[in-house]
């Protein structure tokens, strides 16, 4: 809601794509399951998912089952002391439970039997017996402090987020597909779908950035088309209200050629009579020329500055 948008529109309950450690299909999945309200709450998802059998198999279950709420089930290893200690357990028993178990070592006989002395919880135990490993909780309040910023930025200025994202992904953002509109996008994405499990790493980053470009679509963000003047070799610029992509984002362009594209134009300090000149003032090959062409980079430009006497 905070985005303006409704789910079917991105085909997701949450807007999180894009934001540093809650915007995986992993993440977003715990996001539904649990209903975070509070940023405590973000931290202890943040603990959940960098934990090795702490939230699937185990917190999952307890809380899809209505066994105990995310602000009870055992998120990260500090949790883990501080509610022995709340049991009444001795602070150093306390503390080794919780070392056993965050390694994965999981329960002495003699620590099960005092945490039954200490009326801990049958489910609480089980528990502790399933994880391999367990996240700080100074880890995890650094990376939602980091991810909550994001996120604000995300909301409140988004061309700045959108514009900033796609800099950052500049290598895999292919301008073909994203920068015309939501429709091809959507059509990318069921392209890619149906690969299921046989698609390729660089198709899943692909993917990831097409669920970004069609959020900001559906925002009523759009972008601005690549030209020859004003776009930068690889950083995505804010203009007039919408966002426009670098020469590097031309698929099979390369960011070598954008940076000789940039320096030609930097150099001339005014329009290129023809693509001879260009071709020459920015070092670049015919492929290169053949791709601007194609982006409608060289419109209105002559192939050459002769003039014909008889044309």
């Amino acid at each position: 809601k905070a985005l303006g948008i409704e789910p079917h529109q991105i085909n997701s309950e949450v807007g999180s794509f894009g934001v540093p450690e809650f915007g995986t299909k992993f993440v977003r999945g715990m996001l539904m399951d649990t209903k975070p309200t509070t940023f405590e709450e973000l931290i202890r998802i943040s603990g959940l998912s960098h934990g090795t059998d702490v939230w699937l198999n185990n917190a999952q279950e307890l809380i899809n089952n209505g066994t105990v709420t995310l602000k009870e089930a055992i998120c990260t290893r500090d949790d883990i002391m501080t509610y022995l200690i709340k049991k009444n357990l001795p602070s150093e028993d306390a503390f080794k439970i919780m070392e056993n178990v965050r390694k994965g070592k999981g329960l002495k006989e003699e620590q099960e039997a005092m945490m039954r002395e200490y009326n801990v919880p049958e489910w609480y135990i089980d528990s502790c017996k399933k994880i391999k490993y367990m996240f700080p909780k100074a880890h995890a309040v650094a990376y939602v402090t980091m991810a909550f910023r994001i996120a604000w930025f995300k909301v409140y200025h988004p061309l700045a987020y959108y514009a900033a994202f796609y800099s950052i992904r500049a290598d895999e953002f292919d301008s073909e597909i994203m920068i015309y509109g939501k429709q091809r996008v959507k059509d990318k994405m069921k392209e890619l779908e149906s690969q299921g499990n046989n698609i390729s790493q660089k198709d899943k980053s692909m993917y990831t950035i097409l669920e970004i470009v069609l959020e900001m679509y559906e925002r009523g963000f759009e972008f601005l088309p690549i030209d020859l003047y004003k776009s930068d070799s690889k950083k995505f610029k804010i203009e007039d209200g919408k966002i426009r992509p670098p020469l590097s984002s031309i698929p099979g362009l390369g960011e070598v050629a954008a940076i000789s594209i940039r320096n030609g134009v930097e150099e001339e300090k005014g329009k290129f009579i023809s693509i001879d000149e260009f071709q020459l003032k920015a070092k670049v090959g015919n492929s290169t020329i053949e791709l601007l062409k194609k982006f409608g980079c060289l419109q209105g430009m002559s192939k050459s500055n002769q003039i014909s006497l008889f044309g």
